[in-house]
């Protein structure tokens, strides 16, 4: 295993990401966010756009999990080899890509990305069903990842992190490092996703997004 994917085994990988049109979607603002968040015991970062993830990388010293989410429909999480090699240029440590068989805007497949950056960088594989964890392992990814869980077709949206999922996953990745993504909103919630046997925990919404957690609090007391 890379030196640098172990160092994150057992750890907290934090999602600094703003949506389009939010008042902290701003790179220098990420950047803030992403070295508080080094300073809280995050072991890595994952971060999307050129602008951010630069901006990023030179505010803190652990690894940076790079994306370039591009369109709002189908495949929009580095969606082509350009998309992947723009996450390296810019300073990426680790890219991540959308893992599932849907067509590219260009044609090419995932396996076509992956294949392209092999030895460029280290690749993330962004599953949403058992289909796109055994396809990224047999394309010889560095890191499968539960991200697209609920939110591409292949399996329904659990309220929290899709523990299945994990497990799952796990029982056939092998040797490949297996992280659980998506809908982690609480400590408990992170430590059962390493109990089900994920080798590195990533949080997003519940750090770094204050619109949506102010919501979580005001719809529990209206």
């Amino acid at each position: 295993m890379h030196p640098l994917i172990e160092q994150l085994r057992g750890k907290l990988i934090v999602s600094c990401q703003a949506y389009m049109g939010e008042p902290m979607r701003h790179p220098e603002t990420m950047a803030q966010i992403a070295r508080a968040a080094e300073l809280g015991g995050a072991a890595a970062i994952r971060c999307q756009g050129l602008s951010d993830i630069a901006a990023i990388k030179g505010r803190v010293e652990i690894p940076v999990i790079g994306l370039w989410k591009e369109g709002h429909e189908g495949v929009y999480i580095t969606p082509s080899v350009r998309h992947a090699r723009a996450c390296i240029a810019a300073g990426s440590d680790i890219v991540a890509i959308d893992a599932t068989g849907r067509l590219r805007p260009d044609g090419s497949t995932f396996e076509d990305t992956v294949e392209a950056v092999r030895g460029e960088t280290l690749v993330m594989a962004d599953c949403a069903c058992m289909d796109d964890v055994h396809r990224a392992v047999a394309a010889g990814v560095d890191i499968v990842s539960t991200t697209m869980a609920g939110y591409a077709p292949g399996r329904e949206k659990t309220e929290g992190p899709d523990l299945d999922f994990v497990r799952e996953a796990v029982a056939v990745a092998g040797d490949t490092p297996v992280f659980c993504e998506g809908r982690v909103h609480t400590p408990a919630q992170a430590r059962e996703a390493l109990d089900a046997g994920a080798f590195a925990v990533v949080v997003g919404t519940a750090i770094t997004h204050p619109t949506s957690i102010t919501g979580w609090f005001c719809n529990a007391m209206s």
